[in-house]
């Protein structure tokens, strides 16, 4: 799919929102308590031998990236033929920082098979985005996106957290509000982001990472 055609159907989902985006967890719903952070290190050494393209990505992990909507654009099309999954965030967000464990873990199982990409929106600190970072990191870049524009489009929502899973084959998916668990996360991205329609009741002992 191409990335414009693809922003254009994720600015289109409120139409069929009902459908699409995933409202157990929205804000204001019950809250998780952090997870213990992973390491860098570890991070990289469950992601050593990524294929070229995602290993990429995981060279620019923990990187705050400029060039907006046309950036994020070129950076899907280098992604074609791999799931994507996208989390928009902020550092000033409790439930983005109740849910990084997950995503650090999630991304370091997975990240051999699916790109992960962040978005930070609405963020008005870029130092206060990197120092986030840098206490919390990830094998993945992120955008950064200080007006929240482009978090608005790609998600029809202001609110933080919202990830999206953007299967190689269907359409997209959205899920507003924080990850209350890994176990969570990784069901998700089986059933969303690698199509896995049998995923749904398969996430128990999914919390595998250490």
């Amino acid at each position: 799919m191409k990335p414009s055609r693809l922003l254009a159907i994720l600015a289109g989902l409120a139409v069929a929102a009902l459908v699409v985006v995933g409202l157990t967890q929205l804000p204001g719903s019950r809250q998780s308590a952090s997870l213990p952070s992973l390491g860098a290190a570890r991070q990289r050494a469950l992601l050593a031998g990524s294929p070229a393209v995602l290993a990429a990505l995981h060279e620019q992990g923990g990187s705050l990236l400029s060039g907006g909507e046309r950036s994020l654009r070129a950076r899907l099309a280098a992604l074609a033929g791999y799931p994507v999954v996208i989390n928009k965030w902020a550092s000033w967000c409790v439930p983005c920082r109740a849910e990084f464990g997950a995503f650090q873990r999630v991304a370091a199982e997975y990240g051999k098979s699916v790109a992960f990409l962040g978005l930070d929106s609405g963020d008005s600190s870029r130092a206060d985005a990197l120092s986030f970072l840098r206490a919390h990191p990830v094998s993945y870049p992120s955008w950064f996106d200080p007006s929240g524009a482009l978090g608005l489009r790609l998600t029809d929502s202001s609110f933080t957290p919202v990830t999206v899973f953007i299967p190689v084959h269907g359409q997209p998916y959205i899920h507003q509000g924080q990850y209350p668990s890994v176990a969570k996360l990784v069901g998700d991205v089986k059933r969303y982001a690698l199509d896995d329609s049998s995923s749904a009741t398969a996430t128990a002992g999914a919390e595998r990472v250490p």
